[in-house]
């Protein structure tokens, strides 16, 4: 069973795990070359805590261990999504999102929208996205394709 919660203090340095475990995952459309420039190590430390500390963290735990997370930054933007490979397929996904987009409309906002990695966009498909545009972007000498995606709120 999933439960999905607030980030506690001091759970960052987990949650970059999480991020890093999601990212570097075998079953990946992204050489591994571009996964270590997406991310090269697990994010930490001050900066880390500041970006998260600054949007909305919804966790998703099972048993005891984060398994996922999702963030809500200004403007409807879900800048962080990723959920740890074993737990994937599971619903833990669509579990976080129903608990962010709850926090969204309360707030009024008028459409929720992301940038979704190759990996990530079928799951937002499934909630309710739609890709917008496509890009590319750079990541140390690495090009990594991506949509930009949005669902309009009621």
């Amino acid at each position: 069973m999933v439960e999905i919660r607030q980030i506690y203090s001091g759970e960052e340095k987990v949650l970059g795990h999480v991020m890093w475990n999601a990212i570097h995952s075998e079953a990946s459309l992204y050489s591994e070359a571009q996964r270590t420039a997406w991310l090269a190590a697990p994010p930490e430390g001050p900066a880390w805590i500041r970006k998260l500390e600054a949007q909305k963290v919804w966790v998703a735990v099972v048993g005891a261990s984060p398994v996922g997370f999702v963030t809500l930054a200004t403007g409807g933007y879900i800048d962080l999504a990723f959920v740890r490979s074993e737990a994937q397929g599971q619903g833990v996904f669509s579990a976080l999102l129903v608990a962010l987009e709850e926090t969204a409309h309360a707030r009024k906002h008028p459409r929720l929208w992301t940038h979704a990695s190759l990996m990530a966009e079928p799951a937002f498909a499934a909630r309710g996205f739609h890709v917008t545009r496509r890009e590319t972007v750079m990541r140390a000498d690495q090009t990594l394709a991506r949509a930009e995606m949005e669902k309009v709120l009621p």
